[in-house]
């Protein structure tokens, strides 16, 4: 008898022993998962269609309740009897959803068991009330009843579908030492023993248990604290090592960066460990740090997934992802943001080599309780910056200067210096260890985006690379840095100066080409404003091209030039910002310096700005040759043909240009290439003018100041130092206009003579580089010459240099007309877009 008996407890003992492995799959679900009986419900479905043959589920609290259960011990503790209502209010919440979710005997054993726990628990809130005080481990035992009437609920829902279910409190099975600091470690050897005791009492196939909540070794009751039931989950999942644990979330994913701060982020497929460890340190909604380390032991890979979108696949946190590229922007996979931040720098040649310093600097900053989020230091030990929580920023301030007020009176110390309103930024990668460029790319993102850095660190893991700069500049320099790393498009914030025949016909272009470059070239251009002389029209997030037109009428303001850039510039979204005039205007050109020094780039084919005074001229390129922003105006010379890039092209060879010579007016070679005998010189004007071959100013062209502008920008590109009045026989636009008149017997006769001769008449610039002068000037040419056999309003130009004296390089094609120039600003337009990051 006594034998037999034996061999049941026993057998029994063996058929209740703990199974681990990938058999068991862990689930949790948060607060606004469980939040409503419908959700409850949408929960058990989930639960219910897993194929794993073991089912464990960590739930929390309904939506707010933990919250609801901290206001009653605080009204309690303050004496406000109001803790009864709200006591009341947790009850209705939770019978309503019972009510709705169960019914028959499951509901009634649900009721009967809150009625008795809320029973009890007006009980002990009166006790606290009386006293005036509750201890930690009271409270902590209040506000875990949310999670056992949250997974009371779930359990009876499995069960009425029929499927065999358990509930536990984790308080009888999870062990915790409290380690201060608002942590605990939990004691995995004694929470062993603790679920094998448990599961030998109610051994089950799917269990329901409470998260957030735990005991001490003296069995006291206590909680995991922040995102204590994702811990939780991850604590129960290695003490099964369960196959996999997925968080239920109401996000898709991971995202490469904030959304709300990046709106072309992604949702991340895999992370690593170390990864997601990064991200979330540093502020990325992914897990908390401590939730990573039980599962990394057993190498148990963690799910985040959307309950609202069952379809979305989520993102997976296991070891180091294999069958990834070593691409240059495969290798960051993230980026994560920390604002209201100041920057603490203790400098001092005293410092140099005296061991200890660091020891006090940050034994004074621990005695206050601030947090040190990122520390950086540079060799010569000079001096050591570290950032930390803007609030906790003047305890720290003050105890150094106490710490260190001897130091500083001896100059051994020369300041402790406060930065105020920063922002940390981390670029999160596991591979970036092993790939060479990273830093140098992100570095030229930020400046390129004119962002500057006010401190770096980074670990010899090369996990992250963390950069320090201004709060107001973080969102733009997270959006440079995640669209350099090919995670997002290189978008462009355009402004549009002069939507005449050149702009009208850019925006145009745009418009026709947006879609193309979006899915081709990775390049988001938004035009942001459009502004006339007279109105303008802008927006926060770019112009829809289709209607700009219509919203220049009616959607318009007053043109405001100062308004319109500031507009720009002050615009946080995009890091990138370009000035496009496309104008003929003197004063617009003026302001180009201001625009540069701002950060903001400038595109034109408005020839005023390098043609005008030359101290002007070169203080601008000598701007814009020492910073990151870009300056590009192809199209002041020869409207789209690729002259100022031949022509640099040439000296940054080593090649020397002797000579450059052409037909550099497409107005001009229309009306020479059209004016025979038979018709006058003042129709063929006209005709060229309504062709809309001529500038702006149509005198421009007539008088030759056009051509003298572009021989003037060609010679100081070659290193000469000419002013527009060295340029002989170029008269004024009202002279040449007042001539006119009388012009028309004396062209017919140059034409009649040249003709007489074999030849033709060409308006020609020359740039004389031996004998340092430019020229612009009617010349005769014979027919089978190359300037005579243009058509329409082709342009010419022949390049004679050191390696092309015996054949000149020669430049030939349409150098008039909207389309073409328009074309020229648009090709610089992607020229930027590539310097800034977009594939080339």
């Amino acid at each position: 008898m006594n034998f037999f008996s034996a061999v049941s407890v026993e057998q029994a003992e063996a058929s209740a022993h703990l199974p681990k492995g990938d058999m068991w799959s862990v689930h949790k679900f948060g607060g606004t998962c469980m939040g409503t009986s419908q959700r409850i419900q949408n929960v058990a479905d989930i639960i219910l269609r897993d194929p794993s043959e073991r089912k464990l589920v960590v739930v929390s609290a309904m939506s707010k309740v933990t919250d609801m259960m901290y206001n009653l011990v605080n009204k309690a503790q303050s004496r406000d009897d109001s803790y009864i209502t709200a006591l009341d209010e947790v009850f209705e919440k939770h019978m309503a959803a019972a009510k709705d979710l169960l019914g028959g005997e499951d509901l009634a054993r649900f009721l009967s068991q809150l009625h008795a726990d809320v029973s009890n628990l007006k009980a002990m809130l009166r006790a606290i009330c009386i006293a005036g005080h509750a201890t930690e481990s009271f409270s902590d035992f209040v506000v875990g009843h949310g999670e056992i009437w949250s997974a009371q609920l779930l359990s009876f829902a499995i069960k009425k579908s029929g499927t065999p279910c358990s509930w536990m409190d984790t308080r009888e099975v999870l062990v915790v030492n409290p380690t201060g600091s608002n942590q605990v470690d939990p004691d995995y050897l004694e929470s062993e023993k603790q679920l094998e005791k448990w599961f030998a009492r109610q051994p089950a196939e799917t269990i329901i248990a409470t998260g957030f909540i735990a005991s001490t070794p003296e069995n006291i009751p206590t909680t995991l604290k922040r995102d204590g039931s994702d811990f939780s989950a991850a604590i129960i999942g290695s003490l099964v090592k369960a196959g996999q644990v997925t968080i239920w979330t109401d996000v898709d994913g991971v995202f490469s960066a904030d959304p709300r701060k990046v709106s072309e982020a992604v949702i991340l497929s895999t992370l690593s460990y170390q990864e997601a460890w990064e991200m979330s340190y540093f502020g990325a909604n992914v897990l908390h740090p401590r939730t990573i380390i039980p599962v990394m032991k057993y190498n148990i890979p963690i799910v985040i997934r959307n309950m609202f979108n069952i379809s979305a696949p989520g993102t997976m946190i296991c070891q180091q992802p294999a069958n990834e590229s070593g691409d240059l922007e495969a290798c960051v996979k993230a980026f994560a943001t920390i604002d209201k931040l100041s920057l603490v720098n203790v400098e001092g040649t005293g410092m140099a080599g005296v061991p200890g310093t660091a020891s006090a600097i940050f034994g004074a900053v621990k005695d206050v309780g601030a947090n040190v989020i990122m520390i950086s230091q540079a060799s010569s030990e000079h001096s050591v910056c570290f950032a930390v929580p803007e609030k906790e920023v003047a305890a720290v301030s003050a105890a150094l200067h106490v710490r260190f007020r001897e130091a500083l009176s001896a100059g051994r110390l020369s300041k402790v210096e406060v930065i105020h309103n920063c922002s940390i930024l981390a670029a999160v990668g596991l591979k970036m260890a092993s790939t060479p460029g990273v830093s140098a790319t992100l570095f030229d993102a930020l400046a390129k985006a004119n962002i500057n850095v006010r401190a770096i660190a980074q670990g010899c893991s090369e996990y992250n690379i963390t950069v320090v700069l201004k709060q107001e500049d973080c969102v733009r320099a997270l959006r440079a840095a995640h669209s350099r790393f090919f995670l997002s498009k290189t978008t462009l914030a355009v402004g549009i100066i002069g939507p005449g025949l050149i702009g009208r016909t850019l925006l145009n272009q745009l418009k026709d080409q947006a879609a193309v470059l979006k899915e081709n070239m990775n390049i988001d251009l938004r035009v942001m404003g459009i502004t006339g002389s007279r109105t303008m029209v802008l927006s926060d997030t770019g112009i829809d091209l289709a209607h700009w037109k219509e919203q220049l009428q009616t959607g318009a303001e007053p043109a405001n030039l100062d308004k319109f850039v500031d507009h720009l510039s002050e615009n946080q979204l995009f890091p990138n910002r370009v000035l496009v005039d496309c104008t003929a205007d003197t004063s617009v050109a003026s302001h180009y310096y201001d625009w540069l020094k701002k950060g903001i780039h400038v595109i034109t084919p408005n020839k005023k700005a390098n043609s005008g005074p030359a101290d002007k001229y070169l203080k601008l390129r000598t701007l814009q040759r020492a910073s990151y922003t870009h300056y590009f105006y192809e199209a002041t010379v020869g409207a789209g043909l690729p002259i100022i890039s031949t022509l640099r092209g040439l000296l940054e060879t080593g090649d020397k240009i002797l000579r450059i010579e052409g037909i550099f007016s497409g107005t001009l070679s229309y009306i020479f290439n059209n004016f025979e005998g038979t018709r006058t010189f003042s129709d063929v004007v006209s005709e060229a003018k309504e062709a809309g071959y001529t500038e702006p100013d149509p005198r421009d062209d007539l008088s030759g100041t056009d051509v003298a502008r572009k021989v003037i920008i060609l010679a100081r590109e070659s290193g000469l130092k000419l002013e527009l009045s060295d340029i002989p026989s170029c008269s004024t636009a009202d002279e040449y206009m007042q001539k006119l008149p009388s012009f028309d017997q004396d062209w017919a006769r140059e034409c009649k003579d040249a003709e007489a001769a074999g030849e033709v008449l060409r308006y020609v610039g020359v740039v004389d580089v031996v004998n340092k002068e430019g020229q612009v000037e009617l010349r005769r040419y014979k027919k089978d010459h190359p300037f005579a056999q243009l058509s329409g309003s082709d342009n010419i130009i022949a390049f004679t240099t050191s390696r092309y004296k015996e054949q000149p390089l020669i430049v030939r094609g349409p150098g008039a007309g909207a389309e073409v120039t328009a074309g020229g600003v648009f090709s610089d337009i992607l020229r930027l877009a590539s310097y800034l990051g977009a594939p080339s």
